[in-house]
């Protein structure tokens, strides 16, 4: 089927399983959205499950899923801003890394937040780069060559340049979607519209999948637009423990313990067998970390849904 044979069809309901097994190949360049919440958590651990390596990551500050990659020896590239577990602690694999070169050495490549939203921006938009002032005065350019500067032909001044970002593959999260994969949000979005425009194909994970009646009585929450998006699968919780807004609230205990485990090579390698290898997909992740734990996150954040639910 072609490239963009995908985004035609009328039906694209699939498993993550299914999803990550068609798009995502060895040596793919990979965006995961996510900011504030919304983290490709269930994403990351299906593409460690199937061992699918070489990857090249390209995010704005992707917590669990670069951590998580990282640590399982799959990325040899990040191009990203920040990796770390904002409240609940660094990003102890990507820092052995950096430090250790364990448990391989990476190719990095630092911009900021604003700086990848544009990249993000430019992939969207079919052009090769944007311009930005927020680069001048600091050392991003010493540290990255692909940061330019050139003088502005319209008004001589000074600007920045950043390169277009086009991944191979996009995995994205939110809240509701239909089986045409037109994706809503409830909460931030952050450049989950742009991260779905740019890439060459698009996995879209909802918490719920809802018929298309329901996604037209609020076209404006329609952030991800089916025409961008080639397979979209029905995963719930598949940010735990991140929050997902007006969905279930951030488990941090659970996080905690998690990074407590990550803060050593033995303790993540030890978690990844429990979380990730010994179970079949994340459903039987969810029963190994308790339904009924999931169900109170959900049950404190659901007192706060909007009417539109």
């Amino acid at each position: 089927m072609g490239a963009n044979e995908f985004r035609k069809k009328q039906d694209k309901r699939m498993t993550l399983t299914e999803a990550v097994q068609k798009f995502v190949h060895e040596g793919s360049t990979v965006a995961f959205g996510g900011m504030g919440g919304t983290q490709c958590v269930a994403h990351a651990y299906e593409i460690a499950r199937q061992r699918i390596g070489n990857l090249t990551l390209i995010c704005e500050s992707p917590a669990e899923p670069a951590d998580i990659l990282i640590g399982a020896g799959l990325v040899k590239k990040a191009e990203v801003a920040w990796i770390a577990y904002a409240v609940a602690g660094l990003g102890y694999n990507f820092r052995r890394c950096v430090e250790q070169k364990v448990p391989r050495e990476i190719e990095l490549e630092e911009y900021s937040n604003y700086g990848m939203s544009l990249r993000f921006l430019a992939g969207a938009m079919g052009v090769p780069f944007l311009p930005t002032k927020s680069f001048l005065g600091s050392d991003f350019a010493k540290y990255n060559s692909r940061i330019q500067e050139m003088e502005a032909p319209y008004t001589g001044e000074k600007v920045s340049l950043v390169p277009a970002a086009q991944p191979d593959v996009a995995l994205i999260h939110c809240s509701r979607a239909d089986r045409f994969g037109n994706g809503q949000y409830f909460g931030i979005s952050a450049s989950a519209e742009n991260i779905a425009r740019a890439a060459k194909h698009t996995i879209l994970t909802c918490e719920k999948l809802v018929d298309q009646e329901l996604i037209r009585k609020t076209p404006n929450l329609t952030i991800v637009p089916g025409y961008t998006v080639d397979a979209v699968c029905e995963v719930p919780f598949a940010s735990h423990p991140w929050n997902m807004a007006y969905d279930y609230i951030y488990d941090l205990p659970f996080h905690s313990q998690q990074m407590k485990a990550f803060k050593t090579r033995e303790g993540f390698e030890i978690w990844m067998e429990r979380y990730c290898y010994g179970v079949e997909d994340w459903n039987e992740y969810l029963r190994e970390v308790g339904f009924e734990r999931l169900m109170k996150l959900h049950q404190m954040e659901e007192k706060f849904n909007p009417s539109v639910y």
